[in-house]
């Protein structure tokens, strides 16, 4: 153990899991936020201080952050849905607790904040005028942490890609590309040829959290970096995908019209569809002050990441279907017992007859 304790919001979730892991693994006392303590799976999370509470809920976040040294902020509203009446708020409580801990807080930022006069390579310092809803609100989070400043507040923000990894069930890599673990027939993929799409492999991202965070008393207040990732062009994650599945299967062109069709109906498809400029444009991350700073991006080899990737999803897949073929046994038995139960009760109930 290294003496030094982070709170982390989120670590059920796909990035906060994987950050928690990684200051596990480097010796943090890792505590985490979460409605229900008593549903918490075990396994790599057995070590982790597991804090009844609520983001939403400024008062248990302060609690929570009380002697951390570092409160990592890795929660987000999923399925894009209302993302100002969630994410501002969830921001500004763990801005206001890490503000009165002295906790550092740490924050994974997103590409939805540059526009075209940042494309293609954005660096730290690259202007942020997003052409979408999302990227706005997103600059507005990021202008937050700055406001900070001024409460005693020290931050860093890491910015990265497309996120993926064994526990990233909701990317697109998992549900897409993966089909969420189901029998492939052919893989299906948003990517473009000749487009390049930056992916920030999860493990990884979370090492790098990891190994600023050990540092992060040698940063300024107020900190930037980028992750460059894996910025791949054309079809190469699909391709890579194909190699995991040992397999020739036919890469196939994801079908938005379907998407369009539904979104009059459906928030989320809307959502999807305000965002597919990220497969249409070359945005990528110069990541060279992270490299300086901490001499090498931790990086995993696309096929071993894509193939971690497609066993976990694979898996959870299997065991998601395990569970459902036991509750459906269990539904089953307790019917056929209730209704024998019924029989029975039914004999010993039987109308006498009267003859008349």
């Amino acid at each position: 153990m290294n003496g030094k304790t982070a709170l982390v919001l989120g670590a059920t979730g796909g990035i906060g899991g994987e950050v928690a892991r990684a200051l596990l693994g480097r010796g943090w006392q890792v505590r985490a936020l979460t409605r229900d303590p008593s549903r918490v799976p075990g396994g790599d999370f057995k070590n982790i201080a597991w804090i009844a509470g609520d983001a939403m809920r400024a008062g248990d976040v302060m609690a929570a952050a009380q002697d951390a040294d570092i409160l990592f902020h890795g929660v987000n509203p999923p399925g894009y849905r209302n993302w100002r009446g969630l994410a501002i708020p969830m921001l500004a409580n763990s801005i206001a607790a890490a503000s009165a801990s002295g906790a550092r807080l740490i924050y994974p930022g997103s590409v939805y904040n540059y526009g075209p006069d940042a494309w293609p390579l954005c660096a730290e310092g690259s202007p942020q005028h997003p052409q979408t809803r999302k990227g706005r609100i997103r600059v507005e989070m990021e202008a937050m942490l700055e406001a900070g400043l001024t409460q005693g507040l020290r931050y860093l923000t890491l910015r990265a890609g497309d996120f993926f990894g064994p526990h990233a069930p909701s990317s697109w890599v998992a549900q897409v590309l993966m089909a969420g673990g189901k029998p492939l027939r052919a893989i299906t993929t948003p990517e473009l040829p000749g487009v390049p799409h930056t992916w920030a492999y999860l493990p990884d991202m979370a090492e790098t959290i990891a190994r600023l965070a050990d540092r992060a008393d040698e940063l300024p207040p107020a900190e930037r970096f980028h992750f460059a990732g894996h910025a791949l062009t054309g079809q190469d994650m699909a391709e890579a995908v194909r190699r995991a599945t040992g397999s020739g299967l036919p890469i196939r062109n994801f079908r938005w019209l379907p998407v369009y069709l539904g979104a009059p109906f459906v928030t989320f498809l809307r959502e999807v569809i305000e965002m597919r400029y990220l497969w249409r444009e070359d945005i990528r991350l110069d990541n060279r002050r992270l490299v300086d700073f901490l001499g090498e991006e931790p990086h995993t080899a696309l096929d071993e990441a894509v193939a971690r990737t497609l066993a976990e999803v694979r898996a959870k897949a299997g065991r998601v279907t395990a569970e459902a073929r036991r509750a459906s046994s269990i539904g089953n038995n307790a019917a056929v017992e209730a209704t024998g139960a019924a029989h029975g009760r039914g004999r010993d109930l039987h109308p006498v007859r009267t003859g008349l």
